[in-house]
């Protein structure tokens, strides 16, 4: 191991998790290093790579504000697991869960006598001054007394090796969704390794949580609807509300995919509205209900608070929760457990004071350069200051804050925390960094069990002292060492499942995931055409050898408003596939799609994702550079490639319930509204008898080589027009699609009990009977010829137009939940 450890500093008066005191690695941690000497430094390069690798393609993102590499920044995971000696995990595991049940406690006297406050073990002002205690809550009681389904808690070791509290996380914990992530994706990179040392699994903790939750549910002889409640993807942790999502079998809601009838909730799907008998929600308490909590709410289901009143819904955690994370109460929380329970507090807290007694401030502002100052509740707006990174001028400052209003203020002694080994990849060794752990637990019908393992966050540098994910912290996954329960744990159904009890389509499918299925659809269709139109737009621009071609593509942008009238032709063409302020942009387009794709990332396979994310990188790519005409050929055609991989992805791998039938409608009526709109613009220009401007419309409706087969000759009108117009064979033919949205219009019209429309069917029977031969010259004269093809312009133009209008009254039927157009309204 020495090699290893030559360069792995031990510095005195820290708790380093891999060696004692004088220098020898401590007994849990020998075979894993006994493991990594054994490996090359390019063999544990390759592991790290492999660990990057599975994090872009699984998607696995910590979303920051204003982060310089994008919203959706790639979840940071060091190769090294952080490693527990299993009787240190008892001692830790039982700690965790007696503060566990003593928080549950307390959540149910706040809300109920209040007992503490009147016994003087809890300060009135720390509670009632919390914008998080829930007046409108007060006397609620859950079922089974259950105030927290999922509890987590923040802990950081001491130079002596103690375990300490920094932090309780009550109201809806995060994190446990990406320990799973990490255990998935290290156990691939050391599988031999994870086997031999009988890591603990996880896996048991979620099943526990699922249990939960079904029990808790209100019943109605019905299987119970739960789902997760997430603010959307704007949220820092968005991805783990979708993985947990999946993991856990849970529809994901938005607010406003729920809605309150007669103190009841119910998510809104396409066939009506299903009761929903729990809900694990990611969202803040006062956020919750728009009606009697944060009346500014957009995130929220107004009403939800009188349907937990009501004892309608579950709600984990219990709304309110939240007051718990005050800072301020870890000073109280010994002696309120021996008042309630009668025994000392495993876990000791860090030394923390609330300033809202006197002789606690007095002592704090004198011992300020020794303290952490931190807000006793979180509507203060200031951050965490180390008091001795003031100033005198600043600390005088502070004083005189603290004095005006000293129960707003809590001081913590600070936290040295323990150093842990993570592997370098540029110098191919060992460095130490900073770690905490977040480990939960989770109500059960025997009290609360603990997850094996947890989160443990790293720090960004070497010198760092406080480990925050937002400030560009990484992540270990935690190995508790022991015995394994025979077995193994395996996710497991709640209940039998009989073939009267089988289901082929999704009955909680929310009509909002829906519509965005519907308008990714159309996005895919449109990027498509927007690419291969620019591509047949600048080939002929860079060949520069058929001006009247190259005159008939753009003026036919200019109709289609893919292009912008006013400037240079480059300048334009920029615009068209980079512009920002260009709403038909190639660009704005994209992004437009990977906004509907993250809106429903659940429903897409993980290939298709992976597809998705390498398409927004190759434009990002593109954005950041400036490419001249040829690398934009080149982007565009691997994007045309990778268009239609989407296409062959939603063909293959999705099931065909609601969400892609209504994905393909999006699809269909997208290339039908631009092929018809394209056509029709052709006809009335002047390529319509150029054998150039044929080529290039053949190549816009993708059916060049199709063309070359069948007549072995140049183009020509009727034959082109046939193709693209009549052809019933050709996907890529007006009538084709034309007769296949009439069709899936009229299955889904009768499947939903709407009547039946009647504006394809007449443009369907118009177009059929079109005759080609009436574009003979010689027969019927120059004319005739163009007056036919101003007719047939003006019929697919109406075709367009049509199209449009089918979108918008399957956007009103279906997506609105608008009384008067909706159908059954109530399912259960």
């Amino acid at each position: 191991m020495s090699d290893l450890l030559d360069r792995y500093p031990l510095t005195a008066g820290t708790y380093h998790e891999l060696l004692d005191d004088s220098g020898s690695v401590r007994a849990h941690w020998r075979r894993l290093l006994d493991h990594l000497q054994r490996s090359t430094p390019a063999q544990l390069a390759q592991r790290q790579a492999l660990l990057t690798r599975q994090i872009q393609e699984n998607g696995v993102t910590y979303n920051v504000y204003a982060d310089p590499k994008g919203a959706d920044r790639p979840w940071e995971l060091d190769l090294l697991p952080h490693v527990l000696a299993a009787d240190e995990w008892q001692h830790l595991s039982a700690g965790i869960a007696q503060r566990a049940r003593l928080l549950n406690a307390v959540l149910a006297d706040l809300y109920g006598p209040q007992r503490l406050i009147k016994e003087g073990l809890l300060p009135a002002e720390l509670v009632f001054g919390h914008n998080n205690f829930l007046w409108p809550c007060q006397g609620i009681q859950p079922p089974d007394g259950a105030f927290l389904h999922l509890y987590a808690v923040d802990l950081a070791r001491t130079p002596d090796g103690r375990w300490w509290v920094t932090a309780d996380r009550t109201q809806a914990p995060s994190g446990a969704g990406y320990a799973l992530e990490n255990r998935t994706i290290v156990s691939r990179a050391f599988p031999d390794l994870y086997r031999d040392l009988q890591v603990q699994h996880l896996t048991g903790f979620f099943r526990t949580l699922q249990e939960t939750l079904a029990r808790q549910a209100p019943g109605d002889d019905q299987p119970p609807l739960i789902v997760l409640l997430t603010p959307g993807r704007f949220n820092e942790s968005y991805f783990e509300h979708l993985y947990l999502a999946r993991q856990l079998g849970y529809p994901l809601v938005e607010g406003g995919d729920l809605t309150v009838r007669d103190s009841t909730v119910f998510l809104k799907t396409l066939s009506g509205l299903r009761r929903v008998h729990a809900i694990m929600r990611r969202l803040d308490d006062d956020f919750c209900d728009p009606l009697e909590l944060r009346t500014d709410s957009a995130l929220g289901v107004p009403g939800l608070l009188d349907a937990v009143r009501q004892g309608n819904v579950l709600v984990a955690n219990a709304l309110g929760s939240g007051v718990l994370e005050s800072p301020g109460l870890l000073g109280f929380l010994p002696k309120i457990n021996e008042f309630l329970f009668g025994e000392a507090l495993i876990l000791p807290s860090i030394a923390t004071w609330w300033c809202g007694e006197a002789p606690v401030l007095a002592e704090a502002l004198e011992k300020m350069p020794e303290l952490l100052i931190k807000p006793a509740f979180p509507s203060q707006s200031f951050a965490p200051v180390f008091g001795r990174d003031l100033n005198d001028e600043q600390r005088q400052a502070l004083a005189e804050r603290m004095r005006a209003r000293p129960y707003a203020y809590v001081a913590q002694e600070l936290a040295q925390l323990s150093q842990a080994p993570v592997w370098h990849t540029v110098d191919d060794h060992l460095q130490h960094r900073a770690i905490g752990m977040r480990v939960y637990a989770v109500a059960s019908a025997e009290g609360y069990r603990v997850l094996p393992g947890g989160l443990t966050r790293v720090a960004a540098e070497a010198d760092a002292e406080v480990v925050s994910m937002q400030r560009g912290g990484a992540s270990k996954d935690t190995w508790v060492l022991g015995e394994r329960a025979a077995g193994g744990e395996h996710w497991r159904a709640q209940r039998a499942i009989g073939a009267h009890d089988l289901v082929r389509r999704d009955p909680y499918l929310p009509s909002r995931v829906v519509e965005n299925l519907f308008w990714f659809g159309r996005y895919c269709e449109r990027c498509d055409d927007s690419a291969r139109w620019l591509r047949i737009v600048l080939a002929r621009y860079v060949d520069g050898d058929d001006p009247l071609a190259l005159q008939a593509a753009v003026e036919l942008g200019e109709s289609l408003r893919l292009l912008p009238e006013e400037g240079e032709l480059p300048e334009r063409l920029l615009a068209a596939l980079l512009g920002d302020d260009w709403p038909s942009s190639l660009r704005a387009n994209l992004q437009r799609l990977q906004w509907a794709a993250s809106q429903v990332r659940g429903k897409l396979s993980r290939e298709n994702w992976q597809a998705l994310v390498e398409l927004q990188r190759e434009a990002l790519e593109l954005e950041s550079e400036s490419p001249d005409f040829g690398e934009l050929l080149d982007f565009l055609n691997r994007l045309v490639m990778s268009l239609a991989a989407l296409s062959g992805f939603a063909l293959d791998d999705m099931t065909r319930d609601e969400g892609w039938r209504f994905l393909m409608m999006g699809r269909r009526i997208e290339r039908l509204q631009f092929l018809s709109s394209s056509l029709a613009a052709f006809l009335r220009g002047v390529a319509v008898f150029d054998q150039a401007g044929l080529e290039w419309l053949l190549e816009l409706g993708n059916s060049s080589i199709t063309y070359r087969s069948r007549y072995l000759a140049v183009p020509q009108l009727i034959p082109v027009l046939d193709l693209l117009l009549l052809d019933e064979q050709n996907p890529h033919a007006v009538l084709f699609q034309l007769k296949l949205v009439s069709r899936t219009l009229r299955r889904l019209n009768d499947d939903f009990g709407v009547p039946r429309e009647t504006g394809l069917g007449p443009l369907v029977e118009r177009l059929a009977r079109f005759d080609l031969g009436c574009l003979e010259n010689p027969l019927f004269g120059e004319s005739s010829v163009r007056a036919a093809l101003d007719g047939l312009a003006d019929l697919l133009q109406a075709v367009a137009d049509e199209s449009g209008q089918v979108s918008d009254r399957l956007a009103l039927r279906h997506f609105a939940h608008v009384d008067d157009v909706s159908q059954q309204t109530v399912s259960v």
